[in-house]
C-alpha cells in the first residue's frame, strides 16, 4: 500500500510556448499533466517513494490522460474517481522572461471541485505514513469535506501531515475568506512549506524568523518558506537553516515548490519522522528538496520536469 497520500486537484496545465509574452499574446500553448498536490505525488515517487493520488478527474480524454501519465510515473491511482458529468479542470499558464507565471483557470465547476468525503476510500489509508494536501479544495464544499475528513483520517493513523497552501486569489470568493481557510487548517498539520509571498499574506509584513515563529506557534512541527531565486529556509522548534537557490537555466519555475515538498517528505520518510531534527539535518534536507525544486525548473510543465532520485542525486553530487 502507498506511503504517501497525496489529495487534491488533478488538471491539465496549458503552457505557453513561448516565453515573456502575456496569455492574451501567446501564439500557442502545449499541454501538460498538473495540479500541485498530483505533482508533490509524482515527484514522491520518481525519488523511490510509494505514492497514491486521492481526487476527482473527469471522465473525458484530459481525465483519462492524467490517470495514464500518474499510472506511468509510478503514482497508484486505483483511488481516482471520475466524474462522468464534470469536466477536468485546465489553466493556461504564461511564462514571464524569468519563467515566473501568470495563470487563467477554467473550472466551473470542475471534477475535482465535487470530490466528496465519501469518496475518500478506508483502503487508501493502510499503510500511509504521510498525508499531503493543499488549500484548493479547502475553497468549497463538498471538496472542503473531503480535504479535512481524509486528513483526520491521516492523523488518526499517525501520518505526517503536509500543507501547501498554494494560494492562487482568482479562485477564492475573496481574499479574507481564503486568509481564514488557509489558517484554519494549520494547527492539524506536522509540515507547512508557503512562498515569501504567501507568508505575507498570511501574516503580513515582517521577516522570514518572525513568520516562522507564527507558522511554528499554529502547530506544524516543520516549516518552510520558499523564495525562488533567494533560496529558502527551514526551521523547527530551536532550529533553522538558510540555503540560497542553486543556480540551474530556469525555463519554467511551475511544479518547483512541489517538487520542493517530495523532498521534504520523502526525507521526513526516509529518516522516521521529526525527531532528532537540528540544523545540520535540515540543511541536508533542505538541499535535497532544493535540488528538486531547482531541476524542476529546467523544463516546461510540472510533471515532466520533475526528476528521478538517480538525477538529483547525479545533480548534488557535481553542486
Amino acid at each position: 500500500m502507498p506511503t504517501l497520500l497525496c489529495l487534491g486537484e488533478a488538471l491539465i496545465d496549458f503552457v505557453a510556448d513561448v516565453s515573456g509574452v502575456s496569455l492574451a499574446d501567446c501564439p500557442g500553448f502545449r499541454k501538460a499533466p498538473g495540479g500541485a498536490p498530483a505533482n508533490v505525488a509524482v515527484g514522491a515517487a520518481r525519488l523511490g517513494t510509494t505514492a497514491a493520488f486521492l481526487g476527482k478527474v473527469g471522465a473525458d480524454p484530459f481525465g483519462q490522460f492524467l490517470a495514464r501519465t500518474f499510472a506511468d510515473a509510478g503514482v497508484d491511482t486505483r483511488f481516482l474517481q471520475f466524474d462522468p458529468d464534470t469536466r477536468t479542470g485546465l489553466a493556461f499558464v504564461s511564462l514571464q522572461a524569468n519563467g515566473e507565471r501568470d495563470f487563467m483557470f477554467y473550472r466551473n465547476p470542475s471534477a475535482d471541485m465535487l470530490y466528496r468525503p465519501d469518496e475518500v476510500p478506508d483502503e487508501a489509508f493502510m499503510g500511509c505514513r504521510a498525508y499531503h494536501f493543499g488549500s484548493i479544495t479547502l475553497i468549497q464544499e463538498p471538496s472542503h469535506s473531503a480535504t479535512l475528513h481524509a486528513l483526520r483520517r491521516a492523523r488518526a493513523q499517525g501520518a505526517i501531515v503536509s500543507y501547501d497552501p498554494n494560494l492562487r486569489p482568482p479562485l477564492w470568493p475573496n481574499l479574507d475568506t481564503a486568509r481564514a481557510r488557509i489558517l484554519e487548517a494549520l494547527p492539524l498539520t506536522d509540515f507547512v512549506k508557503v512562498s515569501r509571498e504567501e507568508a505575507e499574506f498570511l501574516y503580513g509584513p515582517g521577516t522570514e524568523p518572525e513568520w516562522e515563529a507564527r507558522l511554528l506557534a499554529a502547530g506544524p512541527q516543520l516549516v518552510a518558506i520558499t523564495d525562488g531565486e533567494n533560496g529558502c529556509t527551514l526551521a523547527a522548534d530551536g532550529f533553522r537553516t538558510t540555503l540560497p537557490a542553486f543556480a540551474v537555466p530556469v525555463v519554467d519555475t511551475t511544479g518547483a515548490g512541489d517538487g520542493f515538498v517530495a523532498g521534504v517528505l520523502v526525507s521526513l520518510l526516509e529518516r522516521g519522522g521529526f525527531a532528532g531534527l537540528d540544523s545540520a539535518e535540515l540543511h541536508r534536507i533542505a538541499r535535497f528538496a532544493s535540488a528538486v525544486g531547482a531541476l524542476a525548473c529546467t523544463a516546461r510543465g510540472a510533471i515532466p520536469a520533475l526528476p528521478s532520485r538517480a538525477q538529483v542525486e547525479e545533480f548534488l553530487s557535481s553542486a
